[in-house]
């Protein structure tokens, strides 16, 4: 699936209490990364609206590229 497209379809769709991640430093874990469009959506979500102080990510396996 495009990149837009993924970021369009996530657009919206996460929302954090602040008063649970207010200045902590968050790590994400994401079972598989394909293009990143979900981890991204979710890290801006906890950095503007849940205020968190860092967020960092951990994925299992990636996709493999044709390209």
């Amino acid at each position: 699936m495009d990149l837009e497209i993924r970021r369009k379809l996530l657009d919206g769709l996460y929302a954090v209490d602040p008063a649970q991640t207010k200045g902590k430093s968050i790590l994400l874990f994401d079972d598989l990364f394909r293009s990143g469009a979900t981890m991204n959506a979710i890290t801006e979500v906890l950095m503007g609206q849940g205020k968190a102080a860092s967020v960092r990510a951990l994925t299992i396996t990636r996709t493999r590229s044709t390209q």
